[in-house]
């Protein structure tokens, strides 16, 4: 599959208040390969400018150079999303509209409408995951991770999962132990439920969401649980008052070392 291409949408649908789940079709999408937390980048483009994509090249850094040659006031911006669901050459991407701030791809989800055009790179099965196996795995996240724990539920059959949302009306249709901050600090509810929780032995986890929260958990699952790092799968996929645009934190560097052993 080409990993680069156009997405044009299809339909516009709100499961929730603050969610957005957009369909787009797209060349090479009726040959995509399922798995479970498939990821892409989406490229947005500035406001009232086409999308201009790279050149097409199957190795990512020749593709992220041609990417930064792009003038910048024709560069797109770049975001990662999670592949929700696919079906016949289509597939859906869910936005969580925050209420903090409107970046990019929270202004272009806001108004998205049928036949706006988006470019992609990915997904790309050279970042696929194996999904986690243990006699009891544990998904924890925020809102964010609900579109990638919804994929991994269909291959993990013995799940303890638990979800923070803002308030009950965030809730989708998953079998999951839902925690609502109700203006609590984000990630304190999960935390404690995640704390509370009796896991047993023989315990993976998958973790997903705001990057504080994210290593919080980590830190939670190591220092206290016990578990060792390398049955711990963790993203954060966003970081409060930072965009993906900002450098990263030193936090930040030390779990990309440790993702990748080092």
């Amino acid at each position: 599959m080409n990993p680069t291409g156009l997405l044009e949408v299809t339909a516009v649908r709100r499961p929730t208040p603050r969610t957005v789940r957009v369909t787009f079709t797209g060349s090479g999408l009726d040959s995509l390969e399922a798995w479970p937390d498939q990821q892409l980048k989406l490229l947005f483009p500035p406001p009232g400018r086409p999308v201009r994509l790279p050149s097409a090249d199957d190795d990512v850094m020749r593709w992220y150079q041609a990417y930064l040659a792009i003038p910048e006031d024709e560069r797109p911006v770049m975001r990662s999303y999670t592949v929700r669901s696919r079906d016949r050459g289509t597939i859906d991407v869910e936005f969580v509209l925050h209420a903090s701030a409107d970046g990019p791809a929270t202004t272009w989800a806001r108004t998205a409408a049928h036949g706006d055009v988006l470019g992609r790179y990915g997904p790309d099965i050279a970042y696929r995951r194996p999904v986690p196996k243990a006699d009891t795995v544990l998904l924890a996240g925020d809102e964010t991770a609900l579109p990638a724990i919804a994929t991994l539920l269909s291959e993990v059959d013995n799940a303890l999962v638990f979800v923070e949302v803002p308030d009950a009306a965030e809730e989708q249709l998953l079998p999951v132990r839902w925690l609502h901050r109700d203006g609590a600090p984000h990630g304190t509810k999960l935390l404690e439920a995640v704390r509370g929780a009796s896991l047993g032995p023989g315990v993976a986890a998958w973790l997903a969401g705001e990057a504080g929260m994210v290593r919080s958990l980590r830190r939670h699952l190591v220092g206290e649980r016990g578990l060792a790092k390398d049955v711990i799968e963790f993203t954060g996929y966003w970081r409060r008052a930072l965009t993906q645009d900002d450098a990263p934190t030193s936090e930040d560097l030390a779990d990309a070392r440790e993702k990748l052993g080092g």
